[in-house]
């Protein structure tokens, strides 16, 4: 029987099915049949080793450098255009770039998947990210995402309060007062202090949370929570390495912001393809 044009309405309907099911499906991935985590194994030095030379081949193959120029990039230079003309927001920028690796979980989901794809034996490029949009996975990853997401503005809350109740709480009047007035007073090495202890706890909760979390989520119908129970399984069992490839991810990610964030097209591919690898090492895949 040939088909007929339908009518808008039944467009509509139709349209307005098909995004039921996907709804459907995202969010019954919150959850799977699994209440347990599965068992992590124990990691050394040579898995981080392992896991950085498969991530640099990994972003050899697949251009993902791409991907952060065009997602990312652009994103990262806007915001700090901002901050460049507005004083009284100086003291957030330190803040706000080292919250920005809080984040790199979210920023990094797209290329688990490229990853993913790659060891399937998938052919594909940067364009391979988008795959994290299928409906099995954007829900929880979405969420968990939100969770990241909350910690980081607990954080630029934290530092605000942290200048207040140092050198502030009025603005500073210049660029070259506020660097001097941190590096050769009292209050400003008590920020300085007091910030890096901080955010050193914002940075290990993340850590110990996502390791493992999206790329299983990604990967596996594992459920949000067993996902985060998983990664934070993965840390108690292995606290030293994990605080050694958070000491890796922290300074990569430092120096890779140093030139204009410039280093950042290479080091956060890199970084988001190797934690691709850390967690195959860190959970077994036939459970």
């Amino acid at each position: 029987m040939p088909r007929t044009i339908g009518n808008p309405l039944s467009w509509l309907a139709a349209g307005a099915l098909g995004a039921g099911r996907e709804a459907s499906v995202a969010a019954d991935a919150m959850g799977s049949h699994a209440t347990t985590p599965p068992v992590a194994r124990v990691l050394t030095q040579a898995d981080i080793n392992t896991a950085l030379q498969r991530g640099l081949a990994d972003f050899a193959a697949l251009r993902s450098d791409v991907l952060v120029l065009i997602a990312i990039y652009p994103i990262i230079g806007i915001t700090l255009a901002l901050l460049a003309f507005h004083t009284a927001q100086l003291p957030m920028l330190f803040p706000l770039a080292a919250g920005f690796t809080l984040l790199g979980p979210i920023v990094a989901s797209g290329l688990y998947e490229m990853s993913r794809q790659r060891e399937a034996g998938v052919e594909s490029g940067w364009e391979g990210a988008f795959g994290v949009l299928r409906a099995r996975v954007i829900g929880p990853v979405l969420v968990l995402g939100s969770y990241l997401l909350a910690l980081f503005v607990a954080w630029m809350f934290a530092a605000k309060f942290i200048y207040d109740i140092t050198l502030g709480p009025l603005p500073p009047v210049s660029a070259t007062g506020f660097l001097t007035d941190v590096l050769t007073t009292g209050p400003g090495w008590a920020m300085i202090v007091l910030g890096m202890g901080t955010g050193l706890i914002f940075a290990a909760v993340v850590l110990a949370m996502s390791l493992v979390s999206f790329p299983m989520l990604i990967d596996r119908r594992a459920g949000l929570p067993v996902a985060v129970m998983t990664s934070v399984a993965v840390t108690r069992k292995n606290p030293k390495i994990v605080a050694t490839w958070g000491l890796i991810v922290a300074t990569t990610m430092t120096l890779g912001m140093l030139p204009a964030f410039l280093g950042l097209v290479i080091a956060l591919p890199v970084l988001g393809h190797a934690t691709w690898h850390l967690y195959r090492a860190a959970v077994p895949q036939d459970t």
